[in-house]
């Protein structure tokens, strides 16, 4: 049952993240964020396999990684539940716009980072926690843990102003594509091999085969 829910759970990051990269290339915007709802669900299930397997001498950081990945989860589902609810579906004059519309830049958008911030802790800690057997697992872990580095850029760069501009609303629209979609795209295409892996590792049985 361990294997089945995590080997569910890396198949459900597998396919939000690919989707979230084809919503951003064809500008599905309603379709980026929906999916995005189900990204941390299938994250903590796969990290939550992953602790479970560690060794006890490797305890603590697992559990700081799927800790961090609960606090992932609740900032990133707030952040798109609004986008699809209240920015959505009601009328907002400029200043709730500013606020809560995640294509301005607003405090929304600084909350999204700041939660793929806390995923990237989660990461580097989970692949911290992993003493792989097989080539795929010691890739599994070399890619979690080098994903720890986003930690850094996610949490501290909006802190220096640089997203300010964005009030326009443009720079997450992906028609045409622009710098942010693209940013965003590459994040996928680096992810994609997590999930795929983290589904090859759940499909092994005790003895090691898939």
């Amino acid at each position: 049952m361990n294997r089945l829910i995590s080997r569910i759970g890396a198949i459900i990051v597998t396919l939000t993240v690919f989707l979230f990269m084809i919503f951003l290339i064809i500008g599905f915007t309603y379709g980026s964020y929906l999916v995005c709802l189900f990204l941390p669900i299938g994250y903590i299930m796969t990290a939550a396999g992953l602790c479970h397997e560690c060794s006890e001498d490797r305890r603590v950081a697992a559990n700081i990684g799927l800790i961090t990945a609960a606090v992932y989860a609740v900032l990133i589902m707030l952040v798109y539940y609004s986008q699809l609810t209240t920015v959505h579906l009601e009328k907002l004059d400029d200043v709730a716009k500013n606020l809560l519309d995640y294509r301005r830049g607003s405090l929304m958008f600084n909350y999204d980072l700041l939660g793929y911030g806390m995923m990237a802790l989660s990461t580097f800690f989970i692949g911290l926690s992993m003493n792989p057997e097989t080539k795929a697992d010691k890739w599994l872990r070399v890619l979690m843990m080098l994903h720890g580095i986003f930690f850094i850029s996610c949490v501290f760069m909006p802190m220096t102003g640089m997203f300010a501009h964005m009030g326009d609303g443009d720079h997450y629209n992906a028609a045409p594509i622009g710098g942010g979609a693209l940013a965003l795209i590459i994040w996928c295409i680096y992810f994609l091999p997590i999930g795929i892996l983290a589904f090859v590792h759940f499909g092994k049985d005790s003895t090691g085969n898939t």
